[in-house]
């Protein structure tokens, strides 16, 4: 059986993966961040578990831009930049910045998400460097260009989003406050909401079911964890505005 097929399989039992990760979390919040708690033993300092767990989506991309940069054309250069261009703010930027100081994650959550994030990089790559065949006017196509359009207004919208988040604490001390103003005026979790748009740019620019499996995942996690977090601030928040919706404006 070519590569090609036991790809197209894996692909199909992943995406499966990911549909029932999806129901499990809209009954069952995933224990990191304000739903972390003292019950879960080994935990590690936030900042490093991030580092950690996001670091093979950046060491991957380097590892085969390094090793078979022979078969790399202008399409697969601009690629791999465009997925750094999220990965290295995600990796190490995001975690450095963000106020984490004296926080803790369960040890199991970094490990599983490594060992997602090395899934997905094994999928993306293998997608981009052997099987999608991109030729260089790949670059000048409708879809590339409208996927990268999409791609960086996500970004935008995630990292912007994430800012005024951490202004917030900043400037009004720890704890958990009421964001104000961009889309957090729709929304409780634009940043979440920002990252499902990069992703479905990413799989628009490659259109690849490389592409459309990671945008699954991305909406199978984030979806239920914004439904969670606007729940879990309604709850303990007073005054929270009723009628945000949880990450798309106006839907959910």
């Amino acid at each position: 059986m070519p590569l090609e097929e036991y790809y197209n399989y894996f692909l199909i039992l992943w995406s499966s993966i990911a549909v029932i990760v999806f129901t499990i979390l809209f009954f069952k919040d995933a224990p990191y961040g304000r739903f972390n708690t003292s019950d879960h033993a080994f935990q590690i300092p936030s900042r490093f578990g991030w580092i950690f767990m996001e670091s093979p989506a950046v060491l991957g991309v380097l590892f085969c831009f390094y090793f078979f940069y022979d078969l790399i054309g202008m399409p697969q250069t601009l690629m791999c930049l465009i997925w750094l261009s999220h990965y290295l703010h995600r990796t190490l930027i995001w975690p450095l910045r963000a106020e984490l100081h004296g926080r803790k994650m369960p040890l199991k959550i970094a490990l599983l998400a490594f060992v997602f994030n090395t899934i997905n990089i094994i999928i993306q790559c293998l997608w981009i460097f052997f099987l999608g065949n991109y030729l260089e006017e790949w670059i000048t196509s409708g879809f590339f260009m409208l996927g990268c359009f999409i791609f960086y207004i996500g970004m935008y919208v995630n990292i912007y989003s994430d800012n005024i988040l951490m202004n917030l604490r900043k400037t009004k001390g720890n704890g958990y406050h009421i964001p104000e103003g961009f889309l957090f005026k729709y929304v409780s979790c634009p940043n979440y909401l920002g990252e499902i748009i990069e992703w479905l740019g990413w799989a628009i620019l490659t259109l690849s079911p490389a592409g459309l499996v990671f945008f699954i995942w991305t909406f199978s996690n984030l979806v239920p964890r914004a439904k969670a977090n606007h729940q879990w601030a309604i709850d303990r928040i007073e005054n929270y505005p009723k009628g945000r919706k949880s990450v798309f404006p106006f839907l959910y």
